[in-house]
């Protein structure tokens, strides 16, 4: 098998030839089909979450075939086609995995940081957090990939936002939030993109996805939001997103890590504002939003790369040259 393999942070990527891997128990070995590049990817490169281990072969929004089972790998066959996203495992006796909050895991395995993930041929991982795809998913891996975690999250976002957030500010208009104002659209709601001051290309990008308007993040909307969305690991933003919902509304912070957030004036919090963030995902996350994303006619923008060319997609991604999600075919 080949992989691209990150020795160290803040280093290049290096394509490596492996020995093909045996699945131990409970766990699948998968034939990578397509593996999408998350903004994640990125601060696994350059170190800034904890809990990464080097070196380590990046890479979580993975759909793969099947190819070998491991001892008691139950519910799973030769040359399925399933989903690996970013929650690769869970203790599952923890406080949290017992109330359901397996995304607060005390001990899991996030899959491209602290297990090898899918810029690879092949990769291993455990049966029971591999995901159902549908059958149209199944048949078009690259544009799936997205949806194993800019989807996810986007939708966990979306979700914590609440059932009255009937309009909402999206910020960082990229993989994540170019699904989900599909889906608020289809839902009803009202979305507004914010993206970088000046980034028309991004803000027609956003009116094309079904954003009724588009503007700078400095810029007010044409009305209060009822929760803002934050995809931009940008600290900053969360003043800017306070200034722009309504009283009682929510800023949700959808990023693993985001910029320190600078002070702010106590008025932008006042009349039971609240911030929150988003933290991981779990299999019933991923149950739910893939069988909503096979009924609805998403349109998932995408760029190729081969896995060769991991570093080109990284730099793309990196420099905001993208447009959707940036996805791997080995």
């Amino acid at each position: 098998m080949q992989a691209m393999v990150l020795g160290h942070p803040k280093q290049a990527l290096q394509l490596q030839d492996r020995p093909l891997p045996e699945p131990p128990a409970g766990e699948v070995r998968l034939r990578v089909l397509a593996c999408a590049v998350c903004r994640t990817d990125l601060h696994v490169i350059d170190g800034e979450l904890p809990q990464a281990r080097y070196p380590i072969v990046p890479g979580h929004e993975i759909v793969g075939e099947v190819e070998a089972l491991g001892p008691g790998a139950d519910g799973l066959c030769v040359g399925q086609i399933v989903g690996l996203p970013w929650l690769g495992g869970a203790c599952c006796s923890c406080r949290y995995c017992i109330d359901g909050d397996e995304n607060l895991c005390d001990r899991p395995q996030f899959t491209g940081c602290s297990r090898d993930g899918g810029f690879a041929t092949h990769v291993l991982a455990r049966a029971a957090f591999c995901l159902p795809l549908g059958a149209s998913q199944c048949a078009d891996p690259e544009h799936t990939a997205p949806l194993l975690c800019a989807g996810l999250i986007g939708w966990r976002a979306l979700r914590a936002a609440g059932d009255g957030a009937r309009v909402l500010g999206l910020y960082g208009f990229g993989a994540a939030a170019h699904l989900i104002a599909q889906v608020a659209a289809h839902q009803g709601r009202k979305v507004f993109a914010f993206t970088r001051a000046g980034d028309t290309a991004g803000q027609q990008f956003a009116l094309s996805m079904g954003a009724s308007w588009a503007g700078g993040s400095g810029e007010a909307p044409p009305e209060p939001v009822d929760a803002a969305l934050i995809f931009a690991p940008a600290g900053e933003l969360v003043p800017q997103a306070l200034q722009a919902v309504r009283k009682g509304g929510r800023v949700v912070c959808g990023g693993i890590h985001m910029s320190d957030i600078p002070s702010f004036p106590y008025r932008l919090l006042w009349e039971e504002r609240r911030i929150l963030s988003v933290a991981n995902l779990t299999r019933q996350d991923g149950r739910e939003f893939l069988a909503a994303a096979a009924r609805l006619p998403l349109r998932v923008r995408t760029t190729r790369y081969a896995l060769a060319d991991a570093n080109a997609a990284v730099g793309d991604l990196r420099a905001g040259r993208l447009n959707g999600a940036a996805v791997l075919v080995p």
